[in-house]
């Protein structure tokens, strides 16, 4: 007998999700609700307002749908769906964009600079950029803005070293991700500053076209073109996700660490007390801390799926909601709590199944990097003015603070 299709049933009413700047650091209200109350919703986000995706929030329900072959990205790329922007993030020539085993092929040579081998020799140049960025921050004295000295500075200085781009050419990277990563500026300021990203890609992977070291990035995807395992359209795509990624996450998620640790004193004890906690630190603020906002990209469901109880369509777009799921009770003890010694189940910062951070080593290398050379250097270091006067990005993907002043 040939299986017959569950009948259809109308779906539950779609939840507006405004995706509103919230302060600092607070965790969206709708998120809480919808895992305590309606793990599996329905949602309309800002922009495409006639077609509604689903929402998973449950730890278990988010790993199912981000690992699962039947829920597709590739398929994302001919259907509109609800979204957070009115613009393409992402390029479609790329990973974001793929399923295996096209995505494994391309994972594997960006892989190639993502070794321990590379990972060690990127380390050390990371704290001497790092105490770069706070020398002149201690030579211009306090009160001092760490999105300027070190935030900013610092991860485009790693990626520069990860992707060969000159030391002269970083500073033109924060403001390019800035622009591709906001959904305020809108379609036009996004598109130009991609096509800017896009040019100097395309010239610096030509430069590394026949070299045979694997210094850096540019060269392995360089070699890769050479070889013919890919495009040259599929490498610049791919050095593009690294840099925006690299720089622009980097640099908001650190500094949602520090002003964590800046406004819960007893944290910022803890840790310089005990330097040595510093990566276990790193690993629960990265699950604590809503890093973003609203939820990323969608998938499509290519065939009917139960997932929570509830039946998702064929054709049906579908959300996952990381930082729901770091946040679930059922996983987490106590999970609105920042927990230095929390161990056990893995957090989904980095995302889960095919398309897990292929970054996420770099980052918390960064990240431990960053705290333990303030912590080392700037022991009596403090909000300049009460937190409630930090200053906040609006309408971004990452949130961050716009400035994070600081003496010491």
């Amino acid at each position: 007998m040939t299986s017959q299709p569950a009948p259809a049933t109308a779906p539950p009413p779609a939840h507006v999700w405004a995706i509103d700047d919230l302060p600092a650091l607070e965790f969206d209200p709708l998120l809480s609700r919808l895992l305590a109350e309606e793990p599996v919703a329905r949602i309309r986000l800002p922009h495409g307002a006639d077609r509604d995706a689903w929402l998973v929030t449950r730890y278990q329900d988010v790993k199912l749908v981000t690992s699962d072959p039947r829920f597709s990205r590739e398929a994302l790329a001919e259907q509109q769906v609800t979204g957070m922007t009115g613009h393409q993030v992402a390029a479609k020539v790329a990973l974001n964009y793929a399923d295996p085993p096209y995505h494994t092929k391309l994972r594997k040579i960006v892989n190639k600079a993502f070794t321990g081998r590379h990972m060690k020799r990127l380390r050390p140049l990371a704290v001497q950029s790092a105490d770069r960025c706070l020398d002149a921050m201690e030579a211009q004295g306090p009160p001092a803005d760490l999105m300027e000295h070190l935030h900013g500075p610092f991860p485009a200085a790693v990626v520069g070293d990860l992707l060969g781009v000159p030391p002269s050419e970083r500073h033109r990277l924060a403001s390019w991700n800035d622009l591709i990563m906001s959904f305020g500026p809108g379609p036009a300021a996004s598109n130009a500053a991609r096509a800017e990203v896009r040019a100097y890609i395309v010239d610096l992977l030509r430069e590394r076209r026949g070299s045979t070291e694997e210094a850096d990035l540019a060269s392995v995807l360089a070699q890769a073109v050479d070889a013919e395992d890919i495009s040259e359209d599929e490498a610049v795509s791919l050095a593009t996700a690294i840099l925006v990624s690299g720089v622009h996450a980097v640099r908001n998620n650190s500094a949602n660490m520090v002003w964590t640790l800046l406004t819960e004193p007893h944290l910022m004890a803890r840790l310089r007390a005990e330097p040595e906690l510093v990566p276990q630190a790193v690993d629960e603020l990265l699950r604590h801390i809503p890093h973003r906002n609203g939820v990323g990209l969608p998938r499509i469901a290519t065939e009917d799926v139960e997932v929570g109880g509830v039946l998702i369509r064929k054709g049906e777009a579908v959300y996952a909601s990381y930082l729901a799921a770091n946040r679930d009770p059922e996983v987490f003890d106590a999970p609105d709590a920042v927990d230095f010694e929390r161990a056990g189940t893995a957090h989904l910062s980095f995302g889960h199944g095919a398309h897990h951070c292929m970054g996420a080593m770099l980052a918390r290398m960064e990240s431990e990097v960053m705290l333990e050379r303030l912590l080392s250097r700037f022991p009596a270091l403090r909000l300049a003015a009460p937190p409630e006067e930090t200053v906040w990005q609006s309408k971004v993907l990452i949130r961050g603070p716009r400035a994070l002043i600081v003496t010491w």
